[in-house]
């Protein structure tokens, strides 16, 4: 049965498998660095591309291909590709579109390392950028230039939970010929599919909700086209940031449950945020199920549900944060996020601890801002964790 024609669950399952020689039920971790030919004329056919097949895994390996169509699949995309780290994935996309003398537009609220990659090595290479509250489209206009060759959107934001309009800012970005990449981290394609939207490219910490299961690190670059796939394809092939294939098979596994994982996480979410946004000791929650959100709307309009992210803001600031992280006893104390298990963070305290005051404010992120990753467990069992250690402070 051709992916295209399956449902998104049944894809889950079975888009992307192959057959192999035994019959296994489950794709096999081809667990090799490098592939036989067959004859000297076959490996010739194999590099000159005139001839389907595997040469050395960098280059490509029938469990990562297998992931890559999957992903693909999910997203509504051309093709995927697999690498060893969500920052490998952030990287090849830099590289494969900005060339010295180019100009990104960028969310302000976008993963850290993300950012500090581009200001502290693209930088000095050339590449200017432009960090911008994205929900604002009037400023996304504003903030294009000449030069501008990539619009770089992460919606949901991290930590703020703000959203971009994908598609109208698509619109904008190619009026005047720009790359959009979407960083779909926080939502998966289970609750949004930016291609659908107007994209060119997503993106994906598979470490995330794809794999859901904190137990490996990976990412994924998709594009929609046959051009951005081999652009994105040779440059990961020259970076040498290809996935593994014990990393392959360990995500192929997580996400056959992606929707029902998401599923039970939100339903938890949406609780814990009205629980929060109805706490004397808490000054707002940002949820985009809740109608306080300013996006709220758009939140109905381009993802399927809200979501598991909750961020927060505690009325006792900086200090307030810390006791709280010191008292729960169910979420884990933790970075990272989209597992099955419930984790917590403050930024102020932990992540950006190293960042100055005045630029964690400028992204929105304040010191009292906790960022909640809500899990699959008893969402009665949270709210009485939270309840409690809120009651500390």
């Amino acid at each position: 049965m051709d992916s295209k024609n399956m449902g998104f669950n049944t894809k889950l399952v079975h888009a992307g498998d192959f057959e192999d020689a035994f019959g296994s039920a489950v794709v096999p971790i081809y667990q090799t660095s490098t592939f036989a030919f067959k004859d000297a004329a076959h490996g010739a056919r194999l590099f000159a591309g005139e001839e389907k097949g595997y040469i050395y895994t960098r280059i490509g390996n029938p469990t990562i291909e297998a992931l890559e169509n999957k992903l693909a699949a999910l997203e509504n995309g051309f093709g995927g590709v697999a690498f060893a780290s969500g920052m490998a994935a952030v990287s090849t996309v830099y590289f494969s579109f900005l060339q010295q003398g180019d100009h990104m537009v960028s969310t302000a609220a976008v993963y850290g390392p993300s950012r500090g990659l581009m200001e502290n090595v693209l930088h000095n290479l050339g590449v200017e950028s432009t960090y911008i509250n994205t929900s604002d489209l009037d400023l996304i206009e504003k903030s294009i230039k000449p030069n501008t060759k990539m619009l770089y959107l992460e919606t949901p934001a991290n930590p703020t939970i703000s959203l971009t309009d994908i598609k109208a800012a698509s619109e904008i970005a190619h009026k005047h010929g720009i790359v959009v990449v979407v960083d779909n981290t926080f939502s998966s394609p289970y609750l949004q599919k930016p291609l659908d939207l107007g994209a060119d490219i997503v993106l994906h910490s598979l470490t995330k909700f794809i794999n859901g299961h904190a137990d490996i690190v990976g990412g994924a670059v998709i594009t929609k086209t046959e051009k951005d796939y081999k652009k994105v394809r040779k440059t990961m092939t020259y970076l040498g940031g290809n996935m593994d294939p014990h990393q392959a098979y360990m995500v192929i596994r997580g996400v056959k449950t992606l929707s029902l994982r998401i599923e039970r996480a939100t339903e938890n979410a949406k609780k814990i945020a009205e629980y929060l946004e109805n706490h004397p000791k808490v000054a707002w929650v940002k949820y985009p199920g809740l109608k306080s959100h300013p996006q709220h709307e758009l939140a109905k309009k381009q993802m399927k549900d809200f979501g598991t992210m909750i961020s927060f803001e505690l009325k006792g600031g900086h200090e307030a944060g810390v006791i709280l992280m010191n008292n729960v006893k169910v979420a884990l104390l933790a970075v990272s996020l989209g597992g099955v298990e419930s984790l917590i963070q403050h930024p102020a305290s932990m992540t950006h601890a190293g960042v100055p005051k005045e630029k964690r404010e400028e992204a929105g992120i304040s010191d009292g801002l906790v960022r909640y990753s809500v899990g699959i467990e008893d969402v009665e069992d949270l709210i009485n964790d939270l309840d409690q250690a809120l009651a500390k402070i």
